[in-house]
């Protein structure tokens, strides 16, 4: 078995450390919180090697961000770069009942607690690129087309990997600490069994992009439009003046009770739905969609001797609010500067643990309650109505923003939990205006 120094530079043009155990960070996987968390840490003065399965540009979906998912890259120097690539800007989002066509508006600029009200749409593939492409920069070394076959060895300190290269023998790398962004592949819960899905969420999207979809005029033009039915819901992005990315998300269930083959779902869905039909009528698309299995879940704890867990390696939560990205910026640039902090002695690796695995429960707990929520009638009611008492509609705002960062500040939190007890009596009391379900597979 060889080591990395006789496979690297094949990969990126550029000859590693040859000492083996040299490396300060490993990172398994090379998407955005992957190169964000390499990009960072080498501008830290770190020794990074990111070990990516795949040759990008790559395809991925997940083209909506959150403003918060703006602070980071600017917080990484990257936004000059990204507001280069095509792109949509999006100033808040939209929804929508399948079988109504007015839409209600949540515009970034009506939060509770201010922040920068901009973000974008962009397609992930250029994204991903430029991110990658700046960790390089940065003095980061990346293993292009290799799979981490296995973890060998895990503790603080000293941690080894082994890796299959496209070619030849695997072989082995050292490093001290392991930073976990193999994204639904979950290196590190599989290797110490921590990963543990929530059948509740168990997902399938069936999706495409779409040229000659009507965008809407000014500050709402990106919003993206998420529209709801019994057995999901459909997104509509625009990621650039010509593309939209357009999907749907149904439960396993329902899934299977589709007449249709699923690389033709999306088609027949779009034609059972008045709204998004009357949108997507005359776009055009590959004949055949892509399926992808969205089976949310946890490996907690989310940092432990000798790794940390980004992103959707941490944690997967339903897209429906575009949290993926932001999770992953957010989680790379918390996670190296306690591994940072903890290397200088400024904290125990102890603490840098059991802060981080905190960090994460809190944020992606916050995602997760609403998204229970929002396969709840009662609170599609509620929620569609757009308003409320004591600013309830800015509090949730401000958390479809992602700006619940470094913790949802008490303003929110309280103002959140009323709205759950608002969705709770909503079921029995009509507090808002009933609104008529709305079935694709059944209707009335």
């Amino acid at each position: 078995m060889n080591s990395v120094t006789d496979r690297a530079s094949t990969s990126t043009g550029k000859t590693p450390d040859p000492q083996p155990g040299s490396w300060d960070v490993l990172i398994a996987g090379g998407g955005p919180a992957g190169a964000g968390a390499g990009l960072y840490a080498a501008r830290k003065g770190l020794k990074v090697l990111i070990i990516d399965k795949d040759e990008h540009p790559r395809f991925h979906i997940g083209e909506s961000m959150l403003p918060q998912t703006a602070w980071a890259w600017r917080k990484l120097g990257l936004e000059g770069r990204i507001q280069e690539l095509p792109h949509m800007p999006k100033f808040g989002g939209s929804f929508a009942l399948g079988h109504e066509m007015e839409t209600e508006d949540f515009q970034f600029e009506n939060s509770l607690v201010p922040g920068d009200p901009r973000s974008l749409n962009i397609e992930r593939a250029p994204f991903d690129q430029v991110v990658l492409d700046a960790a390089v920069e940065a003095g980061a070394t990346v293993l292009r087309r290799h799979r981490i076959r296995k973890i060998q060895h895990l503790e603080a300190g000293r941690v080894v990997l082994v890796i299959s290269p496209p070619e030849g023998e695997d072989f082995t790398v050292e490093g001290h600490h392991l930073l976990d962004a193999s994204g639904q592949g979950t290196l590190v819960g599989h290797h110490l069994q921590t990963r543990r899905t929530l059948p509740s969420f168990k997902r399938v999207a069936f999706y495409n992009h779409y040229t000659g979809i009507p965008h809407r005029e000014g500050s709402k033009a990106g919003n993206p439009l998420i529209v709801m039915c019994e057995e999901g819901w459909f997104w509509l992005i625009a990621i650039s003046p010509q593309k939209t990315s357009v999907g749907f998300v149904t439960n396993s269930r329902d899934a299977k009770r589709l007449p249709v083959a699923k690389d033709r779902a999306l088609a027949y869905l779009l034609e059972r739905c008045p709204l998004v039909h009357d949108l997507t009528r005359n776009a055009e698309a590959p004949e055949a969609n892509m399926v992808a299995a969205d089976f949310s879940y946890t490996c907690r704890p989310y940092a432990g001797p000798g790794y940390f867990l980004l992103g959707d390696a941490a944690t997967f939560i339903d897209p429906m609010f575009s949290t993926g990205v932001c999770m992953g910026l957010m989680s790379a640039l918390e996670a190296v500067d306690l591994l940072i902090a903890g290397r200088r002695g400024k904290r125990s690796m102890t603490s840098a643990y059991r802060h981080y695995d905190r960090y994460i429960a809190s944020s992606s707990g916050v995602f997760f309650d609403l998204v229970h929520l929002f396969y709840d009638h009662a609170f599609r009611e509620v929620f569609l109505h757009g308003r409320g008492p004591v600013n309830v509609q800015g509090a949730l705002t401000t958390v479809l923003a992602g700006t619940i960062y470094p913790r949802m500040s008490w303003a929110i939190r309280w103002r959140m939990e009323l709205l759950k007890t608002v969705v709770r009596m909503n079921r029995f009391v009509p507090m808002v205006p009933r609104r008529p379900r709305f079935s694709l597979l059944d209707p009335a």
